[in-house]
């Protein structure tokens, strides 16, 4: 059994976006503080209504009412920071947005440890590879069209067929599912290719649904500048790649009609002028983080309400592994040991956090392995250098090698001040051992292209959510060329704790496999945190104040907007009210 862990400060809320390009916030906390430590068992019922001694959910009742809602609004603005498209789940996505349209069997993420039934009904591990899930008999597309069985099991085959997408290596390899088979309109079975208990738990409260009868007749899903057709709560109405997006609510949602009726979201990508337009009143609300900064200010302005959050999210300095000289494992632990990372916390983020000296896999995740450290230690990081035969030989203080000096660049986005400081930063900082760095800013675009060119030797990034609170997604990232390119570049100790992962069939067994993994990452790690933000959040509350925190999807989510009590059921707020 692993230990219980709690949030680590009871009624925070978490911002949704720490900035251009990165993904959702989450918190890793749930509101009972429980974790999946329990295998299921066959024919166990493992995610079912929250009171597993009363009678399943009705399909026509979202749950019980257990709190007041806080009020209607007609309209809100809330500035967002990126154009993701029309939300083709196939191409450029943003969760906050696709997850307004579309509904999942299970709610509300895979960062809670309790999912509860959502479009499903219920959900069922039957043996250590197959589950079955119970839909509801009451939920329709946008079009009208009833959702059935037969829409999940296209949705997984559709995903499986895609060449590339967000979920596709969720369908196809981690998990593997091979076959759903549909057993009537309101019940389908997952037939998993190797043991998959996450599969209830995360897969199927990860993985959007889509309708068959719009998707059927698409042969490019990636193509598709439609606008969605979704069961959730809200409709896309209009998107305009200056202008942004409408979304109106769907009076017919299963849960209830959403409190709000229409979200008008500009596209805001420079961050002074969305908070400058929040200060003015032309927006209600800033869907990214508060640079340290204009906290202060945002305090003091008596219109505005400023919450301060802990998010499960970080900035990263990704190392290209298959470039020297960061192919070798000691000069990728000689730069972990020469980052301080309580200085670049106390320097670009006003010491509003924690030094991320506890690995990649956010700390406040119950999927972090618990006794990891990654201490800063420039003497270690030395030593390391001197054992690859990299020495300054000319004492111009940076080290060579047959001559030549060893020097890398760090890109970074140009439109992020606080990711170019923190480059700045790690220059200094590996300038103190020897190593000659420099800072390439790049426009956000290009920053895009580089995961699939490779053309880099290290840049700064945000790390997003799925990545680094998605236990099956580390996994994966072994695999994809994010943390390693397994089996294309060779690494024996990772690939036979990924098959021992595999081959476990139960939560704690697969649970310890992933520590060793994140242990075996952290003693060459192919990407470095660089400090665990606090995140300050701000809007105005005179317009509308309902906003609240679901884990793994920060403030602006339509946990925030169905009502009240259809989230409380859902298990989707960090901290439900009384």
């Amino acid at each position: 059994m692993r230990p219980t862990r709690r949030c680590p400060r009871a009624g925070r809320l978490v911002p949704m976006v720490l900035a251009v390009a990165t993904a959702l916030v989450a918190s890793g906390c749930s509101t009972s503080g429980q974790q999946p430590d329990d295998e299921p068992t066959a024919s166990t019922t493992v995610v079912a209504p929250a009171d597993s001694s009363a009678p399943p959910t009705s399909p026509s009742e979202p749950g019980p009412t257990t709190t007041t809602s806080p009020g209607t609004s007609e309209r809100l603005v809330v500035a967002f920071p990126s154009d993701e498209g029309p939300l083709n789940l196939f191409a450029q996505h943003e969760e906050a947005l696709t997850e307004l349209v579309y509904d999942k069997l299970l709610a509300p993420s895979p960062y809670v440890d309790q999912p509860q039934p959502w479009l499903a009904s219920s959900v069922e591990q039957l043996d250590p590879v197959t589950w079955e899930a119970r839909l509801r008999d009451d939920v329709t597309w946008h079009d009208g069209e009833p959702f059935t069985a037969a829409d999940v099991a296209f949705t997984v085959d559709l995903f499986k067929r895609s060449p590339s997408g967000r979920w596709t290596h969720h369908v196809t390899d981690t998990p593997r599912i091979d076959e759903v088979e549909v057993v009537d309109d309101t019940t389908v079975r997952f037939h998993c290719g190797y043991p998959c208990p996450f599969l209830g738990t995360v897969t199927l409260a990860d993985l959007p649904m889509l309708p068959e009868h719009v998707w059927s007749d698409v042969e490019d899903p990636q193509a598709v500048v439609d606008l969605p057709v979704g069961t959730g709560p809200y409709r896309l109405t209009s998107y305009d790649a200056t202008s942004g997006y409408v979304f109106e609510a769907n009076g017919d949602h299963f849960a209830g009609a959403p409190m709000v009726d229409e979200l008008v979201m500009p596209i805001i990508e420079d961050p002074a002028t969305a908070f400058t337009a929040l200060r003015t009143g032309e927006v209600d609300a800033v869907a990214r983080l508060v640079p340290p900064e204009l906290v202060e200010p945002f305090r003091a302005d008596p219109d505005i309400t400023v919450v301060d959050t802990s998010p499960l999210l970080f900035p990263e300095l990704r190392l290209n592994f298959g470039r020297p000289p960061f192919d070798q494992p000691e000069f990728r632990a000689a730069l972990s040991a020469a980052v301080d990372r309580q200085a670049l916390l106390d320097t670009v983020w006003l010491g509003q956090g924690r030094s991320a000296d506890q690995g990649y896999m956010h700390p406040d995740t119950p999927w972090a392995a618990p006794d990891l450290s990654t201490p800063t230690d420039p003497a270690a990081a030395e030593r390391l250098l001197d054992g690859l035969d990299m020495v300054d030989d000319d004492g111009d203080g940076v080290r060579e090698v047959d001559g030549a000096p060893v020097a890398f660049t760090i890109k970074v986005a140009a439109n992020e001040p606080t990711w170019i400081r923190a480059a700045e930063l790690l220059v200094e900082q590996f300038g103190a051992v020897g190593l000659e760095a420099s800072v390439e800013r790049l426009d956000p675009g290009a920053m895009g292209d580089l995961f699939s060119s490779r053309d880099f030797d290290s840049y700064v990034i945000g790390a997003p959510t799925h990545g680094v609170a998605d236990p099956t997604q580390f996994v994966m990232s072994q695999e994809s060329g994010y943390l390693w390119d397994l089996p294309e570049v060779p690494y024996p100790e990772m690939a036979d704790l990924v098959e021992q992962w595999r081959a476990s069939d139960t939560i704690e067994d697969r649970t310890d496999r992933l520590f060793e993994m994140e242990r075996l990452l952290e003693s060459a790690p192919t990407s470095i945190p660089l400090y665990y933000p606090n995140g300050p959040m701000a809007f105005r509350p005179g317009t509308w104040a309902g906003w609240v925190e679901s884990p793994g999807y920060g403030l602006f989510h339509k946990w925030s907007l169905v009502p009240r009590e259809a989230a409380v059921a859902a298990n989707a707020l960090v901290n439900p009210p009384e």
